[in-house]
Formats: structure tokens, C-alpha cells, sequence
């Protein structure tokens, strides 16, 4: 396990050096976007309409932050991670379309995004679920934000982050699937449990 500082903008070789249980800590910019910003995004590209920001070598992060405006700017009070697998369906085709580096969301994502990853040279990093406040300290602030008639949580933010971390990464760019692994070892064991309980090598009482 490494620990790596890095920045945006990032390089498909700065990405495929990560592996599964590095540490990251994030600075530059990184983008919020939820089911609804990336069906639009998704639209936009088929359309041949550019997306409002630039995303090459980005950070897209699951998000839908609490935000409150004060002397007519905003300011992020909380930013927990959304749960990742909302955006499953989405996330194959997003990254062959759009040339982000690094996902960021809680609960891990599936293997067509995996795939995707492996593919295209990105990694998904875990962000603690139940730490908004925490990743609040780390936005620095708000450098734009589009789409705003999707709802505030569903909006495109892009904030302005300082070592906002600690990311664990949980699919890297080499078809390594943190959750998946642990969620195969774990059935595993349990079917050798239930076969030493059947065969009499553990007893079990009520």
C-alpha cells in the first residue's frame, strides 16, 4: 500500500501506477455528478454538444453537496459521497466518452465499470460514507456550477479541493476490484463454514 499527493489535471499514466489500497490525496479541481448530470452529459455527447466544463484528466466525484449562498457566492457546507452503484448503468459509456482519471463515490461500483477502468485508464477511489463534514474542510470553494434546473444536488459543481482525502482506491486500472474481491472471499468462507458445520467439525448450539 502507497500513499500518493496528486493533482489535477492527471495522466492516464499518473492513474495506472495506483493499485487497489493506495491512499490518495486529491488537490486542483475535481466535478460533481449524479444519475442526472451523467444521462445529460451522456445526451450532450450524442448530440455533439460540449459538456459546460472541461473534464480531461478530472476527478468526477458522486456527490450532491449541501450548499448554501452567502454575499452571492456559494459556499459547500457538506459533501458526502453518493452511493456509486446509482451511476453503474452510466459509468462504461462516461468513461469511454470523457477522458476523467479518477471516480469518487462510497460503495463501490460493478464490473462493467471496472471494465471501463481497466480500459480506458481510470481508477475508482472510496470516500468514507457518514464524513461530509470532512470533505467540506477540503473544498476550498466553488469555481463554477451548471444545470442548475436538475436541482442543486444533481447539478455540475466544480469545486476547488485541497488534499481532500483520504481516497482509498477500490478499482484500479488494472482490472482489480477492491469489493469484489472481499465480497468473493467472503462467500467463500462462509461455504467452508456451513461445510464444517455439516460435516460435525463445529457444533452449533440455540
Amino acid at each position: 500500500m502507497n500513499t500518493y499527493h496528486l493533482r489535477t489535471s492527471l495522466s492516464e499514466d499518473d492513474v495506472r501506477k495506483l493499485k487497489i489500497n493506495d491512499v490518495v490525496y486529491l488537490s486542483g479541481d475535481l466535478f460533481t455528478a449524479r444519475d442526472e448530470a451523467h444521462h445529460r452529459a451522456l445526451e450532450y455527447h450524442l448530440e455533439g454538444k460540449e459538456l459546460p466544463i472541461a473534464v480531461q484528466g478530472k476527478a468526477l466525484y458522486h456527490c450532491g453537496p449541501l450548499v448554501k449562498e452567502v454575499n452571492e457566492q456559494y459556499k459547500v457546507v457538506s459533501a458526502g459521497p453518493t452511493t456509486s452503484m446509482r451511476m453503474e448503468m452510466f459509468e462504461y459509456k462516461f468513461l469511454e466518452k470523457f477522458p476523467i482519471r479518477i471516480v469518487i463515490g462510497k460503495g463501490g461500483m460493478g464490473s462493467r465499470t471496472t471494465e471501463a477502468m481497466k480500459k480506458f485508464g481510470a481508477v475508482y477511489c472510496a470516500f468514507t460514507g457518514g464524513a461530509a463534514a470532512l470533505a467540506g474542510q477540503a473544498i476550498k470553494g466553488v469555481k463554477s456550477v451548471d444545470w442548475l434546473d436538475l436541482g442543486t444536488p444533481e447539478a455540475l459543481w466544480t469545486l476547488e479541493i485541497e488534499d481532500f482525502g483520504p481516497l482509498i482506491v477500490a478499482i484500479d486500472s488494472h482490472g482489480r476490484n477492491l469489493h469484489a474481491e472481499v465480497a468473493k472471499q467472503v462467500d467463500e468462507n462462509k461455504k467452508k463454514i456451513y461445510q464444517m458445520i455439516s460435516s460435525g467439525s463445529i457444533k452449533t448450539s440455540i
